[in-house]
């Protein structure tokens, strides 16, 4: 369907008699403004949002709640960390690049938590120097790596262990983390979780405080965090068991859905963080220890719905298929390079005509973008009106996360601009690159 949808638009996006207005600003505007592909993020969207999660984890844990830390690799520029420390919330970051925002703005390091599968030593160094609250290690080298750096700067670094709980989350390969078959932590099952956290325990340097899981992407039940906080509360009553104390703190990262089609739902958070609070009371009254202080991590859920690409129609055709069936082809100005998701992991978006309305039938359309790849389709199958044509606008909601994070140079197309609205006014926050930055590297 290309209809309007205001459950997947961000929540001051209208589509106003005949074009799509964003916090009272039309597309048209922006567009004439800014050019395509565009980037819109709704700011007073992305701050309510953060907000909430903030809010809903304090609801629901009380005193045990500890930091909603925006994930970074979702979206981050200056702009946006700037409004997560403003809203008051943490940042986690996987890499030296995400942290260097941070440090541009003069984030707080106290609110910083440090996450990545092979931190190199300058980032560990960089980070710690930094005064980053929380490294996760991810490895065995990575124990060696942090502890080693941290003595050599005299400090005693907080760390949590990222385990591998053995959970199949209900998402696509590509985005699921936590079963055994990964990369990414300390298996529970093969007992290397425990072997990490004797290892933390006998390095000076490092102080474990806690567990970390994530257990994948776009998820929107609790069946599988539920599943992953019970043994990650095994874990704690293992080592209370052992070392006669407990760890103090708990991250349960994030994954947690939005909607991208008609009749999908984005998850509320006051809902999930209320479902997850029962379960980790509940277990951890079975293990008898305490409720430690609970951390989650939400990216995409903060800024995915916030933000709607604005692409130009460039070309049309139609294509003959089998059966005496036809498809209509559109054309637009960007494709894999803003959007590799639906090549990556067969993502699937939605669509609108936002310059004008749309006029007679509409026919089945695939809409694709300018790279030279069968591949680079931002959407296999929708119906579109038949009418449009070259200079159109569509408008692809619910692009915040991954889209610019995940960008590309592929056949030497720069980077589209980002710009947010609020409040009937626009301004740029990352502005488009030219081909003089393509040359830039070149020696």
């Amino acid at each position: 369907m290309s209809a309007f949808d205001p459950a997947i638009f961000s929540r001051n996006s209208r589509f106003e008699v005949d074009h799509l207005s964003i916090a009272s600003i039309s597309a048209d505007d922006l567009v004439s403004e800014f050019g395509t592909p565009l980037f819109v993020i709704d700011e007073a969207d992305f701050r309510s949002r953060a907000a909430h999660w903030k809010s809903a984890l304090e609801e629901a844990f009380g005193e045990s709640a500890g930091s909603v830390y925006y994930a970074a690799k979702s979206f981050i520029s200056k702009e946006v960390a700037r409004w997560v420390e403003q809203i008051g919330i943490g940042l986690d970051v996987c890499t030296g690049g995400e942290l260097a925002v941070a440090q541009a703005i003069g984030f707080p390091a106290s609110r910083v938590e440090l996450h990545g599968n092979n931190k190199s030593e300058d980032e560990i160094r960089q980070a710690l120097s930094y005064g980053v609250h929380t490294v996760v290690i991810d490895s065995f080298f990575e124990i060696e790596r942090v502890s080693r750096i941290a003595s050599e700067l005299g400090l005693i670094q907080r760390v949590y262990i990222r385990v591998t709980p053995g959970v199949e989350a209900h998402t696509h390969e590509f985005i699921s983390t936590a079963h055994e078959d990964v990369k990414f932590g300390f298996s529970l099952a093969s007992g290397a979780a425990w072997d990490a956290i004797s290892a933390i325990r006998a390095e000076n340097s490092l102080q474990l405080v806690g567990l970390h899981s994530h257990i994948g992407s776009q998820i929107f039940e609790s069946e599988g965090f539920a599943a992953a906080a019970s043994k990650l509360i095994g874990l704690l009553a293992r080592f209370k068991d052992t070392y006669g104390q407990e760890l103090p703190e708990l991250d349960l990262g994030g994954g947690y859905g939005i909607a991208y089609l008609p009749g999908e739902v984005t998850l509320d958070p006051s809902r999930i963080l209320s479902e997850l609070a029962e379960i980790v009371k509940r277990e951890c009254a079975a293990a008898q220890i305490a409720v430690p202080i609970i951390s989650v991590e939400p990216g995409r859920a903060i800024v995915g719905p916030t933000t709607t690409t604005l692409y130009s129609v460039g070309t049309t055709k139609e294509v003959e298929l089998d059966g005496g069936q036809s498809r209509r082809y559109i054309a637009v100005d960007g494709g894999m390079s803003e959007n590799i998701r639906p090549a990556l992991y067969g993502a699937e978006y939605l669509a609108i005509l936002a310059n004008r309305l749309p006029l007679g039938p509409t026919c089945a359309t695939r809409l694709v973008g300018k790279h030279c790849e069968t591949g680079d389709i931002i959407i296999r199958d929708i119906e579109l009106s038949a009418d449009i044509a070259p200079g159109d606008i569509l408008a692809v909601p619910a692009t915040g996360a991954y889209g610019y994070s995940m960008a590309s140079n592929y056949n030497h197309l720069p980077r589209p601009a980002v710009v947010a609205v609020i409040d009937g006014k626009s301004r740029l926050i990352v502005r488009r690159e030219r081909i003089e930055d393509l040359l830039a590297l070149e020696i």
